[in-house]
C-alpha cells in the first residue's frame, strides 16, 4: 500500500505529477493531470491507489470535471482504477490506442466506450494539444502508445526511464543511469524482460527522440527537464545493452 498522502508537483504549465511511494516495492507510482478546459488524467493508477490519486487530483481540480482518462497500455497501474474514475467523472471518456480500444474492449468499454486514437492523431484539451504516438511493445504491450504535448514539449512516457526508489519530483540531472540500474536489477528477478527490445523498439525510440521533448514525465521516478532528445537516445543505448541487439 502507498505511504499516506500524494505528492503533487507542477512539472510543466498546467501539467501536474501526482505521486505515491510504495515502500514494499521501493517504487513511486506517478499519474499526470492536465488542468485545462477539458481536464485529462494520464494513468489511472492501481485500484488500491485510487483514494490517494483522487486526493491529489482534488488538490488541483474537482475530480468530477475530468473529461479524458488516458493510459499507455493495459496494465494494473496504467488503468486498473479506470472504473472508479469513470464512476466519479460522469463525462470522462477513456483514451488509448485504437488497438487497445479494440482488443481490450471488455475492459476499456466496461462503463463507456473508449476513444481509440490513431498514430499521429491529436487530442485537444483546450489550451493543450496531445499528439498520440503508437509505440507497440514499447515500453511493453501490443497496444502501447504515448502522448506528447506540443506546446510545452512534454512527453508522457509511461514506463520509459523507470527509476526505483523515492526520487525527487523533478530533476535536471541524469536519469538514464538510474534507469539502467533499475532495469539491471529487474533482470535478476521475475520482472526480467521489461522491454521486448527489437528493431521496432529501436525505431520507435529514435522517432520519440526526433520530437526533442523538454520534459520527460516518467511513470516511475523523477520527471526529467532538459535535453530529452539526448536522454531518449541514451536510454535506447541502455535498452540495447541490457536486452540485446535488435
Amino acid at each position: 500500500m502507498p505511504e499516506p498522502g500524494p505528492q503533487v508537483t507542477e512539472i510543466a504549465p498546467d501539467i501536474y505529477r501526482i505521486s505515491g511511494f510504495v515502500s514494499e516495492f521501493n517504487l513511486q507510482f506517478n499519474h499526470f493531470l492536465v488542468k485545462d478546459e477539458e481536464p485529462l488524467l494520464f494513468h489511472t493508477g492501481l485500484k488500491a491507489m485510487f483514494p490517494l490519486v483522487c486526493e491529489g487530483v482534488r488538490q488541483v481540480i474537482d475530480p468530477a470535471e475530468l473529461r479524458w482518462v488516458s493510459f499507455s497500455h493495459v496494465e494494473a497501474d496504467e488503468c486498473g482504477a479506470l472504473p472508479e474514475w469513470l464512476a466519479i467523472a460522469g463525462r470522462a471518456t477513456p483514451v488509448c490506442s485504437v488497438l487497445g480500444a479494440t482488443v481490450n474492449r471488455d475492459f476499456t468499454g466496461n462503463v463507456r466506450e473508449a476513444r481509440g486514437m490513431e498514430d499521429g492523431e491529436v487530442l485537444s484539451t483546450g489550451n493543450h494539444r496531445f499528439r498520440f504516438l503508437r509505440t507497440a511493445q514499447l515500453p511493453h504491450g501490443w497496444d502501447a502508445g504515448l502522448l506528447y504535448e506540443e506546446a510545452t514539449g512534454t512527453l508522457l512516457c509511461s514506463d520509459l526511464f523507470h527509476q526505483n526508489g523515492a526520487c525527487e519530483p523533478v530533476t535536471e540531472s541524469d536519469i538514464v543511469e538510474r534507469a539502467r540500474a533499475s532495469l539491471t536489477e529487474y533482470e535478476a528477478g521475475i520482472l526480467a524482460g521489461y522491454v521486448p527490445y527489437s528493431g521496432r523498439a529501436d525505431r520507435a525510440m529514435r522517432r520519440l527522440a526526433e520530437l526533442r521533448p523538454r520534459t520527460l514525465a516518467a511513470m516511475h521516478g523523477s520527471t526529467f527537464v532538459g535535453d530529452g532528445e539526448q536522454a531518449l537516445l541514451d536510454l535506447n543505448d541502455v535498452l540495447r545493452d541490457i536486452f540485446g541487439e535488435p
